[in-house]
């Protein structure tokens, strides 16, 4: 496997290369390049398989690169320093990122992941959801990638009516009829989509406010969605759901 390392920052890109050189003999660093100008010179010629990726660049940010050199051929694992800059963008399109300063461990399985991942069709599929994340800047016109045992999917976020819990697993339920089951738990589909109208009504539930039909107040309290399911809430997270509904109208 053919890398390039784009970073701003000298210790970072020695730091990866390293730890690549010492841990995956059969992956050769080819280039490295220090700005989005750097790089857009070296990418096309160096023809690489992989590209770590800094999103904070001295004259711009790696999402620069990507605009400048489509189609994207490469896989991309993200660098970047701040957790939450640009990462909605990077987590609804399921791709890869290692935080600053780099770990042997995190560096080791994102190219565990990269290496395991099969077909370009999939990379595509990941990459036209980046592009249209990153350029649509409507809430409910999001797109999120959803990685099953045997393929990927690509589904927007308005679409979704709820989640369900079970254990280390998540199945999403869809307008559609479509039950689309994922091997991550929960909690972090809640952080990714809690800012696009979705509430945690119960430790198992996680559900889409606009699909609320109404609120039913026996055996402790129900929300009953369009589809007519029957989401129980949880007595802590009641009131607030309340006043989340109340402000709906």
């Amino acid at each position: 496997m053919r890398v390039v390392v784009v970073d701003d920052e000298f210790f970072s890109r020695q730091t990866i290369t390293d730890l690549l050189s010492e841990s995956f003999k059969d992956i050769e660093v080819v280039g490295q390049a220090d700005s989005v100008k750097t790089a857009v010179e070296l990418l096309p010629s160096l023809k690489p398989d992989l590209v770590f990726l800094d999103v904070d660049l001295t004259d711009g940010t790696g999402f620069d690169i990507l605009n400048l050199l489509k189609p994207i051929q490469f896989k991309i694992i993200f660098i970047t320093a701040h957790q939450e800059y640009a990462m909605k963008a990077i987590k609804f399109s399921a791709f890869d990122y290692i935080l600053k300063p780099v770990s042997e461990s995190e560096l080791k399985a994102a190219i565990d992941r990269v290496l395991a991942e099969q077909g370009t069709a999939n990379h595509q599929l990941k990459m036209d959801a980046f592009f249209y994340n990153a350029e649509n800047i409507r809430k409910e016109g999001k797109k999120i990638v959803l990685k099953t045992s045997e393929s990927i999917h690509l589904v927007s976020v308005c679409d979704i009516m709820r989640c369900e819990a079970d254990n280390n697993y998540t199945t999403f339920y869809l307008a559609t009829g479509e039950r689309i089951v994922i091997s991550h738990g929960l909690k972090e589909y809640e952080d990714l989509l809690g800012n696009y109208g979705f509430f945690r009504v119960h430790q198992s539930h996680l559900i889409n406010l606009k699909f609320i039909a109404r609120f039913d107040k026996k055996d402790g309290g129900y929300v009953i969605l369009t589809d007519k399911s029957q989401i129980p809430v949880s007595q802590r997270k009641k009131q607030k759901l309340l006043e989340v509904i109340e402000g709906l109208t």
